[in-house]
């Protein structure tokens, strides 16, 4: 059977402007894997709720599960809450049990929960809370889709809260084998192996170093023997 299929959704104006590098896709492409869950599609909006909205109800039909990163904090531009709700047609409103989270965080902090604090606590009808034992703040899952915060940090341990919980498949397994030639001179042999085995997944990655043309060829798939078998043709064919 094939593997589950994944989706993420990065919000945020800070990463389209350029502004802030986002680091979240990569962890959890590499979480994914080891999970036997396929990260198929990953998609960046601003914070423009329609944009947001449109953006949800698209790949969680799509998908599996999808996976949110960013906009879920204190201030006037966390919006994501709100537009996941809207989403799925739920009610939002400050929970209980969020509330009581943050209430105990800030009291050891010696800190107020203050309204914009509290913001963090609106959490929409239905939906369970992803526990965040860095910053306490919880992210929320509604449906298929785990609504996570966008500081990494916190968002990988969101993922270790999630994962567990998750059916996944077959591990993703991958060999490379370097090739010091440009990929014009490899593409007709990679090609006819790609063609023998459709099961696998073969990529060409080329690179440049002091001038001289070469390129990794990485063949991935959840079957060992497979790949075993298309690396030693591809290594045969190549004259490796």
């Amino acid at each position: 059977m094939a593997n589950p299929t994944a989706a993420m959704l990065v919000i945020g104006d800070e990463i389209l402007s350029g502004r802030t590098r986002d680091a979240n896709m990569h962890y959890l492409a590499q979480e994914l894997t080891k999970h036997g869950i396929d990260l198929q599609e990953v998609r960046i909006v601003s914070d423009d709720a329609p944009a947001i909205e449109a953006a949800v109800k698209a790949l969680s039909q799509a998908h599996d599960t999808v996976f949110t990163s960013g906009g879920i904090g204190p201030t006037h531009d966390d919006i994501t809450a709100d537009c996941i709700a809207r989403a799925f047609g739920a009610h939002i409103g400050i929970r209980d049990d969020a509330r009581a989270l943050l209430q105990a965080h800030y009291d050891k902090s010696g800190l107020e929960l203050n309204d914009a604090r509290l913001r963090m606590a609106r959490i929409p009808d239905g939906a369970a809370l992803i526990d965040n034992p860095v910053s306490t703040a919880p992210g929320f899952t509604l449906e298929n889709v785990h609504v996570m915060a966008g500081v990494p940090l916190v968002f990988q341990a969101m993922v270790a809260s999630v994962l567990p919980g998750l059916t996944g498949g077959s591990p993703l397994l991958s060999q490379t084998l370097r090739v010091d030639r440009g990929e014009g001179d490899i593409a007709a042999t990679l090609s006819a192996v790609a063609d023998a085995f459709a099961d696998l997944s073969i990529g060409c990655y080329p690179f440049q170093i002091n001038g001289v043309f070469g390129a990794n060829v990485v063949v991935r798939g959840t079957d060992g023997a497979r790949i075993d078998a298309a690396t030693t043709l591809l290594a045969k064919e190549l004259d490796l």
